[in-house]
C-alpha cells in the first residue's frame, strides 16, 4: 500500500483529495493546523469523516512547527507528499500579511526540507492562478511569465514555485506545482463566493458584487480538481537530458525534474452568469450590492489545461449547473435549511 502524506486534510481541497486517495487504496496521513481562519467545526467534521477509514491517520500541527512536522515525516516515511496547507484567501492577505509569510513561506520550506531528507518519489505542491497577476493574455498557459503578482498571497505562492524549482534542481526531487483556478464545491470554505452567496440568499441578505459584476472566473469543481491532482501523483516529472527533449508547450524545467501544471475548467464564466445559476437553483433572486473592484483582485481568470490533459488524459468537465446544484444540495442538508 503506497503511503501519501497530505498537508491540509481538514481543509476544503485536502479533505476531498484524501477521500479520493483512500478510495483508490492509498494509506493517507493528514497534517493540519486547524487554524481559526474560518469555522473550525467544519474542519473537525471533515476529519471525523476521514477517520472512518482505518487507513487514514490525522495529526494536528502547524507547518511552522518543524520539530513536529519532521518527527511525523520521519515516523511515517511517505512515498509521496502533497502539500496543500497554506494561509489562503486573497482578500485576507490585505489584513494579515504576516500569516502568509509564516505559513506559506516558512511552512513550505519545512515541507521541502522533509521531502529532501526522505527522498520522496514525488513532491506535489499547491500554487494558484493568482500568480498570473496582471497578465491579460488568456487563457493562461504555464509558460507565461508570472512576474506581476497583485497580492502577497500570490507573491508567496510564486515564491513557493521558485523554492520548489530550486530544491528540485539541487536535490533531484521530482516536483509538480499545480495552479488552481477558482475552486468550488461541497464542503467548501465559508469565505468563498459560492458559500457566501448561498448563505446570504437563504438568510435574505445582500451579497457584495465587485467591479459591478464585470468579472469572469474559470470555476473549477473540487472533485475535478482532486482527480487532476490524483492523476498527477502518478506522473512525476523527469529531468530532460537536453532542452530538445522538452515537448512544445510543456513547462518541464530544462535543469530539474520540475513542472508547473494548470488545473482549471478551460471555461471563462461571467460572474453574473454564475450568480444567475445560483438564483435558478435556489428559485429566488439574490439582493446585490454592486461595488468597485477590490485591491489585488483581477477582472478575469481562464485556464488553458492542455498540459494536464496531455500528461494524464484527463480534463475537468463539471459544468456550473451541475456543480452549483451539488453544492446547494449539500448546503441545505448540512445546515438543515
Amino acid at each position: 500500500m503506497r503511503k501519501v502524506l497530505i498537508t491540509g486534510t481538514a481543509g476544503f481541497i485536502g479533505f476531498h483529495l484524501a477521500q479520493l486517495m483512500l478510495e483508490e487504496g492509498f494509506s493517507v496521513v493528514g497534517y493540519d493546523g486547524m487554524t481559526d481562519y474560518y469555522d473550525v467545526r467544519i474542519k473537525q467534521r471533515r476529519h471525523q469523516m476521514l477517520l472512518q477509514n482505518p487507513h487514514f491517520t490525522a495529526v494536528e500541527g502547524l507547518l511552522e512547527d518543524m520539530d513536529k512536522l519532521h518527527a511525523l515525516m520521519m515516523r511515517e516515511k511517505p512515498d509521496v507528499i502533497v502539500h496543500l496547507a497554506a494561509q489562503a484567501g486573497v482578500r485576507y492577505s490585505l489584513e494579515n500579511p504576516r500569516a502568509y509569510v509564516s505559513a506559506n513561506i516558512v511552512g513550505t520550506f519545512n515541507v521541502m526540507e522533509c521531502a529532501r531528507e526522505l527522498e520522496v518519489d514525488h513532491l506535489l505542491m499547491a500554487s494558484t492562478s493568482s500568480v498570473y497577476g496582471a497578465n491579460v493574455d488568456m487563457p493562461f498557459i504555464e509558460l507565461e511569465k508570472t512576474e506581476t503578482p497583485l497580492t502577497l498571497y500570490a507573491a508567496t505562492k510564486k515564491a513557493n514555485e521558485n523554492m520548489g524549482h530550486c530544491y528540485s534542481h539541487l536535490w533531484k526531487i521530482p516536483t509538480t506545482m499545480f495552479r488552481f483556478f477558482t475552486v468550488y464545491g461541497t464542503w467548501g470554505r465559508p469565505d468563498l463566493a459560492l458559500f457566501k452567496f448561498v448563505r446570504a440568499a437563504l438568510n435574505n441578505e445582500t451579497i457584495d458584487v465587485y467591479n459591478h459584476g464585470k468579472m469572469a472566473r474559470d470555476f473549477t469543481y473540487v472533485t475535478d480538481l482532486v482527480r487532476g491532482i490524483r492523476l498527477l501523483v502518478d506522473t512525476p516529472p523527469e529531468e530532460p537530458e537536453t532542452r530538445d527533449d522538452i515537448l512544445l508547450g510543456d513547462s518541464l524545467s530544462p535543469v530539474a525534474p520540475f513542472r508547473v501544471v494548470n488545473i482549471g475548467n478551460n471555461t471563462k464564466v461571467p460572474l453574473m452568469d454564475f450568480i444567475q445559476e445560483i438564483e435558478n437553483c435556489l428559485g429566488m433572486e439574490i439582493k446585490k450590492n454592486f461595488m468597485e473592484m477590490q485591491k489585488g483582485d483581477v477582472p478575469a481568470t481562464w485556464a488553458n489545461s492542455n498540459l494536464l490533459q496531455r500528461l494524464t488524459g484527463y480534463a475537468p468537465e463539471t459544468s456550473i449547473e451541475q456543480g452549483i446544484k451539488q453544492f446547494v444540495d449539500w448546503y441545505r442538508d448540512y445546515y438543515n435549511v
